[in-house]
């Protein structure tokens, strides 16, 4: 039987850890894990006297964006069920950014492409030293599109218009000064840290931090409504990228481990 894609338990104080359990792929996501994680979502909204969630990646790995193998099989599908695709991406994200408790994310090794902007619609961000990250998609003629809100409110258009159009790597401190993360921390210390930070959120009054979180997403750009117009144009772009020629390309030069097409003095 395979393994859960995502777990969760809830402590006695109110504390949900939520775990994705893909450690095989790094933590890649596929339609299991976006499903996986609503769930855990759905299940914890159910429960009385939540008050914190913190997210974290089994392995040695947070979360290394999307599983291109499964990208790859959704991508020749309709319209419609590449859109259903990106929807159903685009509101495990959203979800996780509207929850009205504070969200902290403890990240180690890999945070790539869709990673990122899960930790960005996270309110705190803890990254252990040998973190990196990096806005991947279009290195395989994707598009970032759904996690671009997230990410302008975390690090700003300037440094998204740098890194979600170079698809580099940087590292935790890079990611720290940029406000993708708020704190770097030895590896051996990522557990620590985090709770501390969840005792000083369990200090504060529930409703407070609710209301305190409610009013910040009101002026953010990723805060706005799930049926907006702008959210379904993301989605269809998302989506729409997914099936070009340019996508085939892209996803086959992963496959075979070989330069894409475009690549300058590739051989």
């Amino acid at each position: 039987m395979p393994a859960n894609p995502v777990l969760w338990d809830l402590s006695a104080s109110g504390v949900a850890t939520v775990t994705l359990n893909r450690p095989e792929v790094n933590n890649a996501y596929d339609g299991g894990l976006i499903h996986g994680l609503l769930a855990a979502m759905d299940e914890l909204g159910n429960k009385p006297g939540l008050r914190v969630v913190v997210l974290k990646g089994n392995g040695k790995h947070f979360q290394a964006g999307a599983d291109l193998k499964w990208i790859n099989g959704v991508r020749p599908k309709s319209a419609d069920e590449n859109e259903a695709v990106s929807r159903a991406t685009f509101e495990a994200v959203q979800r996780l950014n509207r929850l009205p408790i504070p969200t902290v994310a403890l990240v180690q090794g890999g945070c790539f492409g869709g990673g990122t902007g899960v930790i960005s619609a996270c309110d705190v961000v803890i990254a252990a030293d040998n973190a990196m990250f990096s806005i991947t998609e279009v290195r395989w003629g994707l598009t970032a599109a759904i996690i671009i809100p997230q990410l302008v409110d975390a690090i700003g258009v300037r440094q998204v218009r740098r890194y979600a159009l170079t698809g580099e790597r940087f590292g935790a401190q890079e990611a720290r000064r940029i406000g993708l993360v708020h704190e770097v921390v030895p590896l051996a210390e990522l557990e620590a840290s985090g709770a501390r930070v969840v005792e000083q959120l369990l200090a504060n009054g529930p409703e407070a931090l609710a209301e305190t979180k409610a009013l910040a997403m009101e002026s953010s750009f990723g805060g706005m409504g799930v049926d907006d117009d702008i959210y379904a144009r993301l989605v269809r772009m998302h989506a729409a990228q997914r099936r070009t020629a340019e996508a085939s390309e892209g996803l086959a030069s992963f496959a075979e481990k070989r330069a894409a097409n475009w690549t300058a003095g590739k051989p």
